[in-house]
């Protein structure tokens, strides 16, 4: 997703420890050199536009690849979106003799000819966060259709007693991200039968902020200042376009997001975003980790991953998994998620702008 997501049991010493280790080249990062000595282990991140792939994502499966395999190497690469861009950094690893890749793909469908060309030179590929088509050897991600039912749950909290009289706009996230079918599908097996009406609906090519502020104005122009009474968004990056659209036009509704960024955070302290969802990304980065390096040693992944799912496709069947689960966080708990879980310190959170709301809280 840009998405995704996601908020994270994170520690701020492992965090710091995993940043150092990224800087000053331990585990690898992008200017590791060739992986054809069975020590290297790809990363392929699909976006930088969420905060989550660079902020925690890299550095945890960096540090947990260090202090499982002391002399191995993660050569990381970022896609920034762009399909064809991954399909460079994924051949380059394949051709340097890499043998396992961890891959969260921009494109999920264009990656099934990537992951079967690689099979045949023995390399390993593990899914992560977005299971992507082809012979995968794992995959390590969420409940995404649970994380949709709990989008709408809370939105339909936000929405209080006049849920059932209510109309909602939904901003979906991208198309070309295998998870968004699931949080849509989830948010409508609620919304659809605990609200008036989805009156708006519309997904947003690459999770972009910009482009969801502009189906909000679109939307806002259709249906009316008063033609809706709440929104759906995927993810807080593009919950910020949609508020910001929203107060642009004076209109106060219940806005929900996913991925617990900082900044939809603090839009909660202050008001002008309802909710958005938790995700802990530390076990779901680790895992990968553990997985990866178990493959690249040959190694068996009992106890890693606990069930088994199908591509989207359906043509590759048997997958082992692993999903992690998420929950819900209003202003109300802030303190006892995020913050217990030192995913941000209070003061990150409560900068001078932000301070009266973060005293309201109770956060100090």
């Amino acid at each position: 997703m840009n998405a995704t997501t996601r908020r994270i049991v994170i520690g701020t010493a492992a965090l710091s420890m995993a940043v150092s280790l990224a800087a000053c080249g331990k585990a690898g990062g992008d200017d590791a050199g060739s992986g054809g000595d069975g020590k290297t282990i790809g990363l392929l991140l699909p976006e930088n536009k969420t905060t989550r792939y660079e902020t925690f994502d890299r550095p945890l499966i960096e540090a947990k690849v260090e202090q499982l395999c002391g002399d191995c190497k993660v050569k990381y690469s970022n896609a920034a979106q762009e399909s064809d861009t991954q399909k460079k950094q994924f051949d380059a690893l394949v051709t340097q003799g890499v043998k396992v890749i961890i891959l969260d793909s921009v494109d999920y469908k264009a990656t099934k000819s990537w992951v079967q060309q690689a099979e045949k030179k023995g390399v390993k590929v593990v899914a992560y966060d977005r299971l992507a088509e082809g012979p995968i050897s794992a995959y390590v991600s969420y409940d995404n259709e649970k994380i949709g039912r709990l989008q709408g749950e809370a939105l339909v909290k936000a929405l209080g007693a006049k849920a059932v009289e209510s109309s909602v706009v939904m901003i979906n996230g991208s198309p070309t991200d295998p998870n968004a079918p699931f949080f849509k599908k989830g948010a409508h097996s609620v919304l659809d039968t605990q609200v008036k009406k989805v009156v708006y609906e519309q997904d947003i090519p690459d999770w972009s902020p910009d482009e969801a502020n502009k189906k909000m104005g679109a939307a806002i122009d259709s249906l009316g200042k008063n033609g809706f009474q709440g929104v759906y968004s995927a993810n807080d990056g593009m919950a910020g376009g949609i508020i910001t659209a929203l107060n642009k036009r004076g209109i106060k509704v219940p806005v929900g997001g996913q991925d617990s960024e900082l900044a939809g955070l603090q839009r909660i302290l202050k008001g002008d975003q309802a909710f958005t969802i938790y995700k802990q990304i530390k076990p779901e980065a680790e895992t990968t980790a553990e997985i990866a390096v178990r493959l690249l040693k040959g190694k068996s992944l009992d106890g890693l991953t606990s069930t088994r799912v199908d591509s989207l496709s359906g043509e590759f069947k048997g997958i082992p998994a692993r999903l992690y689960d998420a929950q819900i966080v209003t202003g109300e708990n802030v303190v006892s998620t995020i913050i217990a879980d030192q995913v941000y310190k209070a003061e990150e959170i409560c900068t001078p702008e932000y301070k009266a709301a973060c005293e309201a809280a109770g956060i100090k």
